[in-house]
This record gives C-alpha cells, structure tokens and sequence, in this order.
C-alpha cells in the first residue's frame, strides 16, 4: 500500500483500513517511530491495543517495525489509551519506557483505526508527526534487532487509582462503554473503589453494534440516560471508544458536559493548590473562567488538541487542564495524561462527599449553548476561511476576539466561535450566550461574517 499523507493528523495517525492503512503502513510506522525513539538516546516502547477488528494485525506490524530498528517492545495487549500512557510512567521488567503507542481508532467508525503516540515522555503533534512521514518517505531509518515481552499492566494501574482515591460512601453507578475497550476494565475499576456498577454494552465489540462510543454525542448518551430513569443508580458515566474521555448523566437524565464538570475539579484542585492556573479549550463555557477566578485560580484559555493541551500542561505547570471533547488532564495527584477512568473515579471522590450527588452536578453554573455545529469545507479551505476572518474580524456588537485557535469572539452576553478542525475538512461553531435572543444575534454576526468572504457558505444554523 502507498503512503497517503492524509492519515497524519495534527495530534495522531489515523486512517481508515485497507484504504489508507494497513499492516504494511503500520510496520513503517513503528520504523519510523522507532528511529525516532533511538535519536533520543533510548531503545524501548510500550504498545497497546483498543477492541477494534483490525487491532491484532496492525500490532504485528506495527511491533515488526519497532524491533526492525533496535527497540525492544512491551506488548500490553487489549488496554485503554490511558494505560499506555501510564506505562511509560513506571518500571517494567528492568525497563523505563518513555514511549508508547497506542493503536487506536478512538470514536472513528469501525472501519478506522490509528496510533496515539507518547514520544521520550511528551505528546508528539504538528511537525513532529510530520517528521515521522518525512523519515519514511527518506527511508531513513535506525538498524537493529529489538526484543519483544507482553506485560498485564491493569494490576498496577488499578492498585495505582485504588491507592489514590478515596470515596466517602459507595455509590451505585451505570457505566456505558459503547462496547469500547473500557467496558473490559470500568467495572472492575468503578466495583474495587467500592461502588456497585451496573454495566451497558461493555463486552469489547469491535463492530460496535449497540451505539457509536462517543459521549460528546447526547445520542449516544441514550441508553444511559433511561437506565437512570428506570435503576436506582444515582450516576451514569459513559465512555469513549478507548477510554481517555468521560461523559456524565445524571439521574434526572441532564448531560454535564465536560466544562461543567471542569469547576468541580478546578474547585478541588484549587483547595490544594491555591492560585494555580486552570487551563481549558476555546470551546469551553465563558462560566469555568469565572468560577476558577471565584475559587482563587487563574484560568488560561488554551488551542483545542489533546496533545496541545498536553504540552500547555508541562510548560506551565498547571495542576489540571480540560477540553470541551471530554480529555480532561489532571497533573494534581496524577501524571497529566488525558485518562477518562482516572476523572470518573476523582469525580466519584468529590461527589461521594455529597448527600445529593446529582442537585451537585445540575446547580453548577450553566448557560443556553448550541452543540459542536459543523460547516462541511474542502480539504485546507477551513483554514483559508478562518485566516481571512482574522484578518478582518466584523462583528459589531462584540467586546473582544481571541484568535489563538480560529476566533472566539466575547460579548456582554455570550461568545461565538469558529475554528477549522485539525483532524476533519470541517468549521467547527460553538454558541452560547444568556438568552435565546443573544445566541441568534451572536449566530447572526457570525453567519454575515462568513458570507462576506464566502457568499455561497451553507452556515449549519
């Protein structure tokens, strides 16, 4: 198979199989990885795999070429995103990796799959995954011969959380993995801090024949949501396909969309970690930079991408960021990875705590918000779009605009935002405001923005 350049995205690799990968492209992959890890003056990596079909053969390739090039390589096996990420924070068998990959299609349909990778301890993105396409295309790869071992990682992981978090009182929970390869490993987690778990769709289904595993989506949320209705579970959580994203329903079947669920983190980080930095995605809520500043933070805006919100981390020190996606970093008592099981358990500390766990979570500040709304572009032209908009913002009744990632445009009464996507040939647009009227006025500004520079533009709104 050829080398499409398409399948290198902004924060990962992904393409879709048999049409742009493959066990083949996965062995350049790992060679390309793997010589990358030894410039670096190392030689291991650890690999996992989610629950997808087209998992196994990729490891095969993608492990040939790891060991092609004089890397040893750590097999996990079957384990969620975060576990990888967790492995290359710990000794294993003699060994301190500072790599890993995980292969993983996320919340793509079936018949994608990509690799999530950790390279000498950081998240690599932009240029430096275009670096590994570059150093195939060169063929200029290390030589050596790697050795290959398979480690259980989840009893350490799990010993990890269960040494870290303490619940107040047992809780009953629902949790929904979307036959994501969480549901191998949330109930065992949720059931060992001492709650009792009730479990939907989590049998590892690479076919995904219940619903997509994707709680941004409230369709996907479903399930859950009449569980709680017709159950005495206080709780639900869901779960992305490879579980570094959580969502939460509670019992009267409202979704706590991941910015909300930031100001009970940020209020609890901040209670040990007074006037530290709070950092969120230019999607969030206006609210959580209030309620971080009324909790004696300082809330930092950051560009939307787990692995840039990953670096923003390390450079700052910041002891928790979020994004609007659900990825939520905790450095607090944590490594400062994205793990969706990791905040289902620090939310389940926090919320045992409370006599009415779920009067908690629906009082948190909220405002009237539109879903992600997206505007189909041609391949590149999101971006030509946003930078003619920087270049000339309009937008009359506005108070400021922020162009760190697409513009997000302030008002008295709400915010607008339009960014191109990194991963999809798509503007994304996210409203909200204090009143109905606010977000049709803001939603107008932006519509005549967009025709100004693109007369034919289909606004989705």
């Amino acid at each position: 198979m050829e080398l499409s350049a398409s399948i290198f995205k902004a924060y990962d690799i992904r393409g879709v199989i048999d049409k742009t990968l493959d066990p083949s492209i996965a062995q350049l992959i790992g060679q390309s990885f793997g010589s990358a890890i030894r410039e670096l003056g190392e030689s291991v990596c650890v690999v996992g795999r989610d629950g997808r079909l087209s998992g196994p053969s990729l490891m095969e390739g993608l492990t040939a070429g790891l060991l092609s090039v004089g890397v040893d390589v750590i097999d996990l096996g079957v384990v969620a995103t975060p576990m990888v990420y967790f492995g290359t924070h710990m000794a294993i068998h003699g060994q301190l990796p500072k790599s890993g990959i995980m292969i993983t299609g996320s919340h793509n349909p079936p018949d994608y799959n990509g690799f999530k990778m950790v390279l000498g301890g950081a998240a690599i993105y932009g240029d430096q995954i275009q670096g590994l396409r570059q150093r195939i295309v060169e063929q200029s790869f290390s030589q050596g011969q790697g050795k290959r071992s398979t480690f259980d990682i989840f009893p350490a992981y799990l010993e990890r959380i269960v040494g870290d978090v303490r619940l107040k009182r047992p809780m009953k929970i629902a949790v929904d993995c979307g036959n994501g390869v969480g549901g191998a490993f949330a109930g065992k987690l949720f059931r060992a801090l001492g709650c009792e778990v009730e479990e939907l769709f989590c049998e590892v289904d690479g076919n995904f024949p219940n619903h997509h595993p994707d709680p941004a989506h409230v369709e996907n949320l479903q399930d859950l949501i009449k569980n709680l209705q017709h159950s005495d579970n206080e709780l639900g959580f869901a779960f992305d396909g490879d579980a570094d994203r959580l969502g939460v329903v509670t019992k009267d079947g409202q979704v706590i969309f991941p910015d909300r669920q930031m100001m009970l983190f940020a209020k609890d980080v901040l209670s040990r970690n007074p006037g530290a930095e709070i950092i969120y995605d230019v999607k969030c809520t206006r609210n959580l930079a209030t309620f971080v500043k009324q909790h004696g933070g300082e809330p930092l805006m950051w560009k939307t991408g787990h692995s840039l919100v990953k670096a923003k981390l390390k450079e700052t020190g910041a002891p928790l960021a979020g994004e609007m996606s659900g990825h939520i970093f905790f450095k607090d008592r944590w490594y400062g990875f994205d793990d969706g099981l990791y905040t289902g358990a620090r939310l389940l500390e926090i919320l045992s705590q409370e006599v009415d766990p779920n009067h908690t979570l629906n009082a948190l500040p909220n405002a009237i918000c539109t879903p992600e709304l997206q505007m189909p572009c041609a391949e590149g032209e999101a971006f030509i779009l946003l930078e003619k908009i920087k270049a000339n913002p309009i937008f009359p009744s506005s108070e400021s605009i922020n162009t760190i990632d697409g513009v997000r445009v302030e008002y008295a009464d709400g915010f607008g935002l339009a960014r191109p996507s990194n991963t999809t040939p798509i503007v994304v647009m996210r409203f909200e405001a204090d009143n109905q009227a606010a977000i049709t006025r803001i939603q107008e500004e932006f519509r005549q923005a967009f025709l100004t520079i693109k007369p034919e533009a289909k606004l989705p709104y």
